[in-house]
């Protein structure tokens, strides 16, 4: 019964609509209603400011990290199959981000929850390979669908590469596909940013948010 508590708990705490009580508290609004429409920390930033944009993304970040933290004592050191219930809860609060709950499945694109999962379960290196690849295609952009991307694509490179020779070995196989498989689902809840970066329309960061 541990695990399963811990894999519901996992997506519960990513499901936790952060950025729509965040608007909330400080504004009285719903997010949902503004600007992008997201429940994401970015379009948080864009409506009610850095400050409460950036509480938004330590707390999504945090959803991502803790359901990773706290369960690992759980887990003896030696169990063959703790890395794999790990990376397990981490993929479900991600999913929880994306696809709540509380507000019909329909949620954030999962960036920052994703990141506190890396943090948390993936190599190092690659996670700060990573983190430069975002940085640095913000710096030359200033568009955040782009970087994120961009970071999702290299976080999925590097991850495989530093997993060589053993991407899908008894111990790896589930670091790897959640290594391949949440790129590619960050990626596709970013469809309608790519459909506007394809016609020029995607907003620069500080620019007037898109009404869609």
């Amino acid at each position: 019964m541990t695990p399963l508590l811990i894999l519901v708990g996992a997506y519960l705490a990513g499901s936790l609509p952060v950025g729509l009580i965040v608007a909330r508290v400080a504004k009285g609004i719903d997010i949902r209603e503004h600007g992008s429409k997201n429940i994401g920390a970015t379009n948080v930033t864009r409506v009610l400011g850095w400050k409460w944009g950036a509480l938004c993304f330590v707390l999504d970040v945090l959803k991502g990290a803790l359901p990773i933290a706290l369960p690992k004592w759980l887990f003896a050191l030696h169990d063959p199959n703790r890395v794999h219930w790990l990376v397990a809860a981490g993929l479900l609060a991600i999913l929880g981000h994306m696809f709540p709950i509380w507000l019909g499945f329909r949620g954030g694109k999962g960036v920052a929850t994703a990141l506190g999962v890396v943090v948390m379960l993936a190599n190092p290196i690659s996670t700060a390979i990573t983190f430069g690849a975002f940085v640095t295609c913000f710096a030359v952009t200033r568009i955040v669908s782009i970087s994120s991307i961009t970071a999702a694509v290299t976080f999925a490179v590097t991850q495989i590469f530093f997993l060589w020779p053993q991407r899908f070995h008894a111990e790896t196989w589930s670091i790897a596909s959640f290594s391949l498989a949440v790129p590619m689902l960050i990626i596709v809840k970013h469809r309608s940013n790519i459909g506007r970066l394809l016609r020029g329309e995607e907003p620069r960061f500080g620019s007037k948010p898109p009404q869609s």
